[in-house]
């Protein structure tokens, strides 16, 4: 025993490290002022602008941070189509397919392309729509979306779009975090580390689903190695919008308030001794969770909305759906949140393609429409980037297969799909990018979704190549080493 009672053996690292101060500090001092430059560099970058939290009188990692340039979006609403849309039913026509329906793809197509679920010698499966032309830019948009026409010259379509990955899971994670893999920092936890918050009472970012489930799960809204305070925070659909946000039984706001300040002043020290960035996270978490017991009531009660609005997205303030999340997501737009996630899952359509889109349309058009037009007549649009897609496209061959009782349906298709985006500085009533006659190949202006993610990040004010952060001996990014900005989508 020594002489605080303790057993030696029980002696930890931090005791000796409190006991031997001097010298270990002047090792740490050595070490310190050995720091890389780059290390240097992005501590310098995290301090532009920095506030500190009057809870842990560190600095707060959300303050509002200065962007790299002039933004043209301060924020975003991405409508994740998860499950993957038939870019051929809905946006990119090809007459072609028409012509050759029945008939099988010649491999000089194909090439070396694989396939989750058919064959490369399909045959052919024409568009399931009609399609027109529509507003002052001629967009020719399927008769399955009659909402979003009426919007067309406020779309930007990019039908060139492209993917690494076949399968739901690493392509949903690779569109989100540039990596195919679990692990990396979401797109929206890189932007509230670039950018911080803009509000105090609730979460910079924000998602939602509107589906029976999500393949790339939590990872496409994790904070991977940044600190788990950029992590999105998900809202639930029904009840209380996260988990345990109200008071329990029996307890006032009085009894919350203490209690918090008791676990932050145990919390604190702490991190005093500590100095985790961890336990920092944990305290600002706390903070959060108890604002929100105020803010999430009113910001979730649509019953505020007037008739007119509500009709405008078709949404039932009691009911869950893409509508009420959609018009959640404008109220939360203007209370100050900086990026939000809507997930609608349900778009994969291996059987009766036709049937698939006519369900996921007729809950998702009306909305998706009514959120521009909702932006756009309160001054929000021309500074909120709104993104429509899912991780990959369908194939213009059908997917038949009696075993699995799957008939008249698409497979994955990586090579070549459709997105749109609006607002937030890219050009309206463009339609950018072109794929051959059948729909199997991008021919004019790839986007690559690593091109995609260098472009939002642009129009935020935010140089992908610059927001950086050191982790494992290097310095990472949303788009790795890769990813142009393109800027004959900006306004």
């Amino acid at each position: 025993m020594n002489e605080n009672n303790q057993p030696e053996y029980s002696i930890a690292r931090r005791h000796f490290f409190k006991e031997c101060g001097v010298g270990i500090g002047k090792i740490a001092l050595a070490s310190l002022l050995t720091d890389s430059a780059a290390e240097n560099a992005v501590s310098a970058q995290r301090k532009a602008g920095e506030i500190h939290s009057p809870v842990t009188g560190m600095p707060n990692p959300l303050a509002p941070k200065k962007p790299h340039f002039t933004p043209k979006a301060k924020r975003v609403i991405y409508l994740f189509m998860a499950g993957a849309p038939s870019q051929l039913d809905l946006f990119d026509y090809k007459p072609d397919l028409v012509k050759y329906e029945g008939k099988p793809i010649p491999p000089s197509v194909i090439g070396g392309q694989r396939y989750a679920f058919i064959r490369s010698d399909a045959a052919v499966l024409g568009p399931r729509f009609k399609f027109s032309r529509h507003g002052k830019s001629g967009a020719e948009l399927s008769e399955i979306m009659p909402h979003l026409a009426g919007v067309a010259d406020d779309l930007c379509i990019i039908k060139s779009v492209k993917t690494d990955q076949f399968n739901h899971a690493p392509a949903q994670i690779l569109l989100n975090t540039g990596f195919g893999q679990p692990g990396r920092p979401s797109m929206g936890s890189w932007v509230t580390y670039g950018l911080g918050a803009e509000t105090t009472d609730l979460p910079a970012f924000v998602v939602m689903s509107t589906g029976a489930g999500i393949s790339g799960g939590t990872a496409n809204w994790s904070s991977g190695f940044l600190p788990t305070v950029y992590s999105g925070i998900r809202l639930r659909n029904q009840g209380d919008p996260i988990l345990n946000v109200s008071f329990p039984a029996g307890v006032d706001s009085k009894l919350q308030r203490d209690s918090i300040d008791l676990i932050q002043k145990m919390n604190n020290k702490q991190l005093e001794v500590q100095g985790d960035p961890e336990i920092a996270a944990r305290i600002a978490s706390y903070e959060m969770a108890y604002r929100l017991q105020t803010s999430a009531p009113e910001f979730m009660d649509l019953h505020q909305e007037s008739k007119a609005t509500l009709d405008l997205y078709g949404a039932d303030p009691n009911k869950p759906s893409f509508a009420r999340a959609c018009l959640l997501a404008r109220r939360l737009v203007e209370r100050g949140v900086r990026f939000i996630n809507i997930y609608h899952e349900g778009w994969d359509a291996h059987s009766d393609v036709a049937g698939n889109l006519r369900s996921n349309c007729g809950a998702t058009d009306q909305a998706s429409a009514a959120l521009i037009k909702d932006l756009k007549q309160r001054g929000l649009l021309e500074d909120t980037l709104v993104i429509w897609g899912g991780e990959f496209g369908r194939t213009p061959m059908v997917e038949n297969n009696t075993a699995l009782g799957r008939s008249l349906g698409r497979d994955h298709h990586p090579s070549a799909y459709t997105m749109w985006m609006a607002g937030g500085g890219v050009k309206p009533g463009l339609t950018y990018g072109k794929t051959d006659d059948l729909g199997f190949h991008v021919v004019e202006n790839p986007v690559h979704v690593y091109d995609l993610q260098a472009t939002i990040l642009h129009l935020l004010g935010l140089n992908h190549e610059r927001l950086t952060y050191h982790y494992a001996g290097r310095d990472f990014r949303l788009t790795d080493v890769y990813g142009n900005v393109i800027h004959n989508l900006l306004a």
